[in-house]
């Protein structure tokens, strides 16, 4: 920052990867008086502490409903996930999975492929090397590879009764690993990888239909498989989209906690991109000072 910055130090935060979300009781859902209480409280908590601008991923399952518990203009629709509903009768999960797929799935039994869900740290390092050949295949190491290895690590610290990997072998080799965690009812996968050897064969298929009957065997109520890259329609959502009629819509919030700050740091992103404050101001990135171009 220059010295004519408003202050020394100026903060912005942003939610973890994923769909962290925000929890609310039964109790502060029903009382709107509360909830406006609580967001104007959290707008001036994080701006004692420095923070101009927040950005917080909220969960599609869990916070779907905040439009309509607190003000809809708070926030910004950012697309669908799908999750498969496992209060279903696994007949009706089966016929709401797209033919093309259910033919891909019988394909890989076909070919002698296995699937079966293990602790997470008894394959981790396999995981781990599956998800590298995968991002490497994809281009994705430098746009989107942001998880080092200690990430993994961690992660299986602190989730490890919560976390599992479904592996789908074929002639005693992993072709395709997916990590998932387990939490109050609902199954979440995080990350997945395949071999290329076995990208053909689309093993993921299997495992996305072995999990899903795995989950519903142990009572919970959700397999979420979460949604494209960024909100988007892409290759990765359509292929969700394949194994389940239900949608929810992802929502994020997007505070501006210090509105000051907030245009010092727009101002000086738009002379160093030499545009306007109000070019940045009107994109849909956020924070709008942290604009790429």
């Amino acid at each position: 920052l220059t010295e004519t910055s408003p202050d020394s130090e100026i903060f912005d935060i942003i939610s973890p990867y994923g769909y962290p979300g925000i929890l609310v009781s039964e109790a502060a859902a029903n009382d709107r008086e509360f909830l406006d209480l609580a967001m104007n409280e959290l707008k001036k908590t994080l701006q004692s502490m420095g923070v101009c601008s927040a950005f917080f991923r909220l969960h599609p399952i869990l916070n779907e409903k905040f439009p309509e518990i607190f003000s809809p203009d708070m926030f910004t629709f950012n697309g669908e996930t799908i999750s498969v509903d496992l209060t279903l009768s696994e007949a009706q999960i089966w016929s709401d999975t797209n033919s093309k797929k259910r033919n891909k799935i019988n394909k890989c039994k076909r070919l002698g492929m296995t699937a079966r869900v293990v602790r997470s740290h008894e394959y981790l390092e396999d995981f781990w090397d599956i998800y590298k050949e995968t991002m490497e295949r994809v281009g994705a190491l430098e746009k989107y590879f942001t998880f080092d290895h200690n990430y993994l690590l961690e992660m299986q610290d602190h989730f490890f009764e919560h976390m599992f990997l479904c592996l789908v072998e074929m002639e005693g080799e992993i072709a395709s690993a997916g990590l998932y965690t387990e939490c109050n009812g609902i199954v979440q996968g995080v990350l997945g990888g395949t071999r290329n050897k076995y990208y053909q064969y689309s093993p993921t298929s299997l495992e996305t239909d072995y999990v899903r009957m795995w989950a519903k065997q142990r009572g919970n109520k959700y397999l979420h498989l979460g949604g494209g890259v960024g909100g988007a329609e892409d290759e990765l959502y359509h292929f969700k989209c394949r194994f389940s009629k239900l949608r929810h819509n992802f929502y994020t919030l997007r505070l501006i906690t210090d509105a000051e700050k907030y245009n010092y740091l727009v101002d000086a992103r738009a002379k160093a991109l030499n545009t306007s404050p109000e070019n940045l101001l009107n994109s849909n990135f956020f924070p709008a000072y942290r604009s790429p171009k």
